[in-house]
């Protein structure tokens, strides 16, 4: 295990308790947050007011008399959110957008992404194992905006009729051909000019050489399939060894 207990790795720090006068303000990212109070923390403003999704904590900031609820993003359980805070320049996901979400295992980022994107966007999650994806269904059952789609990515032709063009692809498969996987999904579903963002696993690529090599190697396979990478980040002090990368798809040629 190692993950139990409260708030699994690096959860249960006390962190945000009620009362405590928590200030939250909006984050460079649209749709992202920082509640400001005793310890910083990240956050989304909850779509299921009351609930959490995976034991996180809960803000409620009342602004002239309204209330509005928000729950702490935990880097710690979330390779996005370690994202964010590692300074990721653009993330591609705004109210609104679009997104196809692979390897969405349980849902605990996909629900700050179904946060982030709102009521007007969508979040397509393909998950493959059937146990995460009990989670996953079930908490897509009060949260309208996430389609949830047990399949295996690597066969996107299964999902065709049910996911539309996105504007994003965020990809956490953990496979050593992800790089692959992501690309025929690309193809499928990724709008011209859109985005990527894929967090890469370097020792489920290849554990017998360096972190950096493996990151280098699965760049270059991005580059080979019409991606263009424009940003890199390690995912320290959150993960070992991981790497987020973003970049576009099918960008125009300049002239």
């Amino acid at each position: 295990g190692g993950r139990g207990g409260r708030g699994g790795r690096g959860g249960g720090r006390g962190g945000m308790r009620g009362g405590a006068k928590v200030a939250v303000t909006q984050h460079r990212h649209q749709g992202v947050y920082i509640a400001r109070g005793k310890e910083d923390a990240l956050c989304t403003k909850n779509m299921v007011p009351g609930e959490s999704v995976y034991g996180e904590k809960r803000i409620s900031v009342e602004n002239e008399g309204d209330k509005v609820e928000y729950r702490v993003w935990n880097p710690f359980r979330s390779k996005l959110g370690a994202g964010i805070l590692g300074g990721l320049d653009s993330i591609w996901m705004k109210p609104g957008s679009k997104v196809l979400y692979l390897g969405a295992a349980s849902g605990t980022t996909v629900s700050h992404v179904s946060d982030i994107v709102g009521p007007e966007g969508v979040v397509y999650a393909v998950e493959f194992s059937h146990r995460s994806g009990r989670d996953l269904v079930n908490m897509a059952k009060k949260r309208p905006n996430i389609v949830p789609i047990i399949e295996d990515a690597r066969h996107p032709a299964k999902y065709r009729m049910i996911v539309g063009m996105v504007d994003c692809v965020f990809a956490d498969v953990a496979q050593p051909d992800q790089a692959r996987i992501v690309a025929i999904n690309s193809h499928y579903f990724l709008k011209n000019e859109g985005h990527f963002v894929i967090s890469i696993k370097a020792n489920c690529i290849d554990s017998t050489v360096p972190a950096e090599a493996v990151f280098a190697r699965e760049v270059k396979k991005l580059q080979e399939e019409n991606f263009k990478p424009n940003e890199q980040l390690t995912l320290e002090p959150y993960e070992r060894d991981h790497a987020i990368v973003v970049g576009g798809y099918r960008m125009p040629k300049k002239k």
